[in-house]
C-alpha cells in the first residue's frame, strides 16, 4: 500500500500548498480565510466535505469498481464529467499531471484491458487521468483493499494540506497534533458513508 501511495503523496503536498489554499477559497466562495487555528479548522471542514466526500472518494471507489467489472466505457465518461466540475478546477493540472505519471507504471499490465485502453484514450487526447481514477484504477489491478487504500488516501492528504497550512501560521506542534488526531479520527466513519452497503444475505429456512 504504501508503495502504491508513493507518486500520489506528491500530489498530498501540492494540495496543501497556500497558494491552492486560496484558490480552494476563491473558487468554493469560502467567506473565511486561514489565518489561526480556528479558521484552519473551518476550512478543513469545508475541505473534507466539500472535495474529499463529494469527489475525490466517490471517484475512486468508481474507479475501482469500473476496473473490476472492465467497464472502460464508463471510466472515460467518468473522467471527462470530473472535467466539468468547477469544484475540480483549482488543481486540474496538479492531478492530470500525478495520474498521467502513476497510469505510465501501469503499462507493462499487458493483460489487464480497462488500464491499456484507458492508456489509449489519454494518448489519444479522450482522456487526462484524473490521479483519482487512477488510484482507484491501480487498488483494482493490484488487489488491494478498498477500505484501506480509501483511508489510507484521505488521511494521506489531510496530513498534507494540515502540515503546509500549519507550517505557514507558525501553529505549535501540539497544536497541530491536536487538529490532526481530530480529523483522522473522522475518516473511517467518512469512508463508510462513501462504501457500499453491505448485501444482506438472505438465511432460506432448513
Amino acid at each position: 500500500m504504501d508503495t502504491v501511495l508513493s507518486d500520489f503523496s506528491a500530489l498530498a503536498e501540492q494540495l496543501g500548498s497556500g497558494a491552492l489554499i486560496e484558490s480552494w477559497h476563491t473558487n468554493w466562495e469560502c467567506s473565511a480565510r486561514v489565518r489561526d487555528e480556528e479558521s484552519l479548522r473551518s476550512f478543513l471542514l469545508h475541505f473534507r466535505e466539500q472535495l474529499l466526500l463529494r469527489y475525490e472518494l466517490p471517484s475512486i471507489l468508481e474507479a475501482y469498481e469500473m476496473t473490476n467489472s472492465g467497464r472502460t466505457r464508463d471510466l472515460l465518461l467518468l473522467d471527462a464529467r470530473l472535467g466539468r466540475e468547477p469544484g475540480l478546477t483549482p488543481f486540474a493540472n496538479a492531478s492530470r499531471h500525478i495520474g498521467q505519471t502513476q497510469l505510465e507504471r501501469l503499462r507493462p499490465l499487458r493483460d489487464q484491458r480497462t488500464v491499456q485502453r484507458y492508456l489509449q484514450a489519454v494518448e489519444e487526447g479522450r482522456a487526462v487521468a484524473w490521479h483519482t481514477l487512477v488510484y482507484g484504477m491501480t487498488l483494482a489491478v493490484y488487489s488491494l483493499p478498498l477500505r484501506q487504500g480509501l483511508l489510507h488516501y484521505s488521511q494521506q492528504t489531510l496530513y498534507h494540506l494540515i502540515s503546509a497550512a500549519a507550517a505557514s501560521l507558525n501553529l505549535a506542534a501540539a497544536d497541530l497534533h491536536e487538529i490532526w488526531k481530530e480529523f483522522e479520527a473522522s475518516l473511517p466513519a467518512l469512508i463508510d458513508t462513501v462504501l457500499p452497503a453491505p448485501a444482506h444475505v438472505k438465511v432460506v429456512p432448513s
